[in-house]
């Protein structure tokens, strides 16, 4: 866990993320990060939630048409 502190960052509020959770997020100078709220509360995370769901329609219209996408393989 890490405590963060807010900022003044310009006209706005900011917090500063250490090192060591720039790391473990993979994260450089830059980057975006997204804030989702959940109902444990909110996640920082580098990974675009809407993303998910053109991930799920994907996976279905691949699971759909494996059989098509078989033989194209061959």
């Amino acid at each position: 866990m890490f405590t963060l502190k807010l900022t003044q960052i310009g006209n706005s509020v900011g917090v500063v993320l250490p090192r060591e959770a720039l790391s473990k997020l993979k994260l450089a100078k830059g980057e975006s990060v997204f804030l989702t709220e959940t109902p444990k509360g909110y996640v920082l995370t580098p990974y675009d939630p809407s993303l998910d769901e053109e991930i799920q329609a994907g996976r279905a219209f691949m699971h759909d048409f494996r059989d098509t996408f078989h033989q194209l393989a061959k």
